[in-house]
């Protein structure tokens, strides 16, 4: 087997197609010189992998901002000038993913490997910046920062944008070589009055006395262009409870796979734990649309692991292993099952505190 030769890491992924630019789930498993994909079926990871990607000689680039309503993608080329675009369930999986996968590629490099680590907490701002310059760009139509309205403890804050997107657009346009140095450049820009802050958490960081703390690397933070401070307010009359359900703090996210209700059927979901108000919402990694295809109020909720040894009463599919129940007070029940012991552990007391 491929995976024989020592496994540095592994987990779910959304990889492009090749021939056709669709979006599907697939198990990564990062060795040291190769990423190995695989397709899962019922829940399961198929025993052969369906595609590999050498690394040697591969470059990588992230972010990634080729697909705007795709902002977590990594994307790889190899020395045959393939491209391969993986998107991760969020930024800080992401870059850890990146940063284990440039390690790999430089594996045979140790002097490279420990510049990368290096590179991680560094700060070195380029010489002559142009504050002026940046923000024009910021603003430019084709490449600019992409704003769209995002809700924030019941406000709805119109052309806005978060700060991780700030800081990917700062790293993908080349003013940044660090997320650190990136940050310390946004706040820059807000202590000029380039940008401001909008909405409770970004608004409350700029309380610190530490220039590099002003600014967030979040994506709940919010932020806009000085000169286009708009804001509605909704009552909670007017909002629609899909609006209230995601207003709430996110506290945990991640790939896990889940049971169908009706044809009983297994797949991979992307799960967003929120709290203030408790919900749990889960999303097709496949589509673009940022939309929840499912969720529930964790009010009340009863949430346990079920027994490895065998297949649980209620699970379809012959699938064992890593699995835990949640039941609604509507008496709902959801399967879901994590790719590991301690993951499953995880999620279950992270809802736990919110029940």
């Amino acid at each position: 087997m491929e995976e024989a030769s020592g496994v540095l890491r592994k987990g779910f992924l959304v990889k492009r197609g090749h021939i056709v630019h669709n979006w599907k789930v697939r198990w990564f498993v990062l060795l040291q010189d190769k990423l190995l994909y695989y397709k899962i079926e019922g829940g399961r990871k198929e025993p052969s992998p369906k595609g590999r990607i050498l690394l040697d000689g591969c470059t990588i680039t992230c972010p990634c901002l080729e697909y705007e309503n795709r902002p977590l993608v990594i994307k790889l080329k190899t020395k045959t000038n393939t491209e391969y675009f993986l998107e991760s369930c969020s930024r800080e999986e992401r870059d850890s993913w990146a940063l284990d996968i440039t390690g790999a590629i430089h594996a045979g490099h140790p002097v490279q490997v420990q510049h990368l680590h290096r590179m991680k907490n560094s700060f070195k701002l380029p010489s002559n910046i142009s504050l002026n310059h940046i923000v024009d760009k910021m603003h430019d139509n084709s490449c600019g920062i992409k704003m769209t309205p995002n809700v924030e403890q019941g406000n709805t804050y119109k052309e806005t944008f978060t700060g991780s997107a700030v800081v990917d657009w700062l790293i993908s346009n080349n003013f940044s070589a660090s997320r650190l140095e990136a940050v310390t450049l946004a706040s820059m820009l807000m202590e000029e009055n380039f940008i401001r802050p909008i909405g409770a958490r970004s608004t409350e960081a700029m309380r610190s006395g530490n220039l590099a703390e002003q600014f967030l690397d979040d994506s709940t933070a919010l932020y806009l262009f000085a000169e286009s401070y708009k804001k509605k307010t909704n009552s909670k009359e007017d909002m629609h409870l899909s609006i209230l359900e995601l207003s709430g703090t996110i506290v945990k996210q991640g790939y896990l796979v889940k049971q169908g209700h009706k044809r009983k059927n297994w797949k991979v979901r992307r799960f967003v734990l929120r709290a203030e108000p408790a919900f749990l919402h889960y999303y097709d990694p496949t589509k673009e649309e940022n939309r929840p295809v499912g969720g529930f109020s964790l009010r009340s909720c009863l949430v346990s692991a079920l027994e490895d040894n065998g297949v649980p009463t209620g699970v379809k599919g012959n699938v064992q292993g890593n699995l835990f129940k949640i039941i609604t007070k509507n008496d709902i029940h959801y399967y879901i099952k994590a790719s590991s012991k301690a993951e499953r552990t995880q999620w279950i007391e992270a809802i736990k505190r919110l029940t």
